[in-house]
């Protein structure tokens, strides 16, 4: 994908709020000390008196979100992943969550594809932690297109909503004209009719190549771009899971909580189904450059393919 335009979906997420920002004029964003790493610093260029920096205190910034929503501002969040979900966490639980408030949380800067930052800030977990909190949305957008679409969904949901962004530039993969987000709603970008591969994030490009290195083999693969893990897209993963009769899925994220168990709970519940999950396999990250750290955790193409083809041959 040399010659495919990239850009990082955290530069998305800067670019959007400035974007919405005057068909909202109750949007106002809240950063912790790290616009320019969060990108929210191209809203806060344009809209200074719409930023607060709250300092490296994520905790209070969650409290200080919680009592804007409260006066009926629409508040954006931002953070690395690792503090937004982690260090906030009880904040994000009983002060935005418990009370319905409608807090929105840009998280940056998730999953190994931050790099050389290391395992302290490589977020593996973040998914499976927003998770658990009722009624909190949970997005994973894969590319540009669709992170500007997160965040107008985002904007137009009434409740607390998570959405995850990366640091790594990854292929435009939605600039189609027929393109169409739906919160919750999957979209199947590859038809197949031997196995599903259920991706989300930067993984779905990933996937996209791994099931063209499968078409090559004689495997069918059909491929599903989750980029709303909750609520999950149960209709589409069951009968998908119906029409092939194995799944895959794949994530820059631990393979305990996230995409990969949101499946499971689902097709195990409706349509029992031979799963493998791939992704982070209950490990801390480590420093390296982003690309040959999602090679060498096998969350390449190559490595999806490999062991696509591994499982189709049990």
């Amino acid at each position: 994908m040399a010659d495919v335009k990239k850009i990082a979906t955290r530069e998305s997420y800067g670019n959007a709020l400035k974007e919405f920002a005057d068909a909202y004029p109750d949007l106002v964003v809240l950063d912790a000390d790290l616009a320019a790493a969060t990108k929210t610093g191209i809203f806060q260029k344009a809209y200074p008196d719409r930023h607060i920096d709250c300092g490296i205190a994520e905790c209070n910034m969650m409290g200080i979100a919680a009592g804007l929503a409260t006066t009926g501002k629409i508040p954006f969040v931002s953070s690395f992943a690792m503090f937004a979900s982690g260090r906030a966490y009880e904040q994000v639980r009983n002060s935005v969550g418990y009370p319905k408030l409608n807090v929105k949380i840009g998280a940056t800067h998730a999953g190994i594809s931050v790099g050389e930052d290391g395992a302290t800030h490589q977020c593996c977990e973040d998914l499976a932690l927003m998770r658990t909190i009722p009624g909190m949305v949970v997005m994973n957008p894969s590319d540009d297109v669709e992170a500007k679409a997160a965040v107008k969904a985002a904007l137009d949901h009434e409740g607390p909503v998570y959405i995850r962004f990366g640091r790594l530039a990854v292929p435009v993969i939605n600039d189609k004209p027929d393109y169409k987000f739906e919160l919750g709603k999957g979209v199947v970008l590859r038809e197949g009719k031997d196995i599903t591969l259920f991706a989300t994030g930067l993984e779905v490009s990933e996937t996209l190549d791994a099931a063209e290195k499968l078409a090559k083999d004689g495997i069918d693969a059909k491929v599903v771009n989750i980029h709303t893990i909750k609520p999950l897209d149960e209709e589409l993963v069951i009968a998908s899971a119906k029409e092939t009769g194995k799944v895959v899925t794949i994530e820059e994220h631990s393979v305990i909580g996230g995409l990969g168990s949101a499946v499971c709970d689902c097709l195990s519940a409706n349509a029992p189904t031979k799963v493998l999950k791939i992704g982070v396999n209950d490990v801390y990250g480590e420093s390296g450059p982003a690309t040959e750290l999602i090679k060498k955790y096998g969350l390449d193409s190559e490595g999806i393919y490999t062991k696509v083809k591994e499982f189709m041959g049990k």
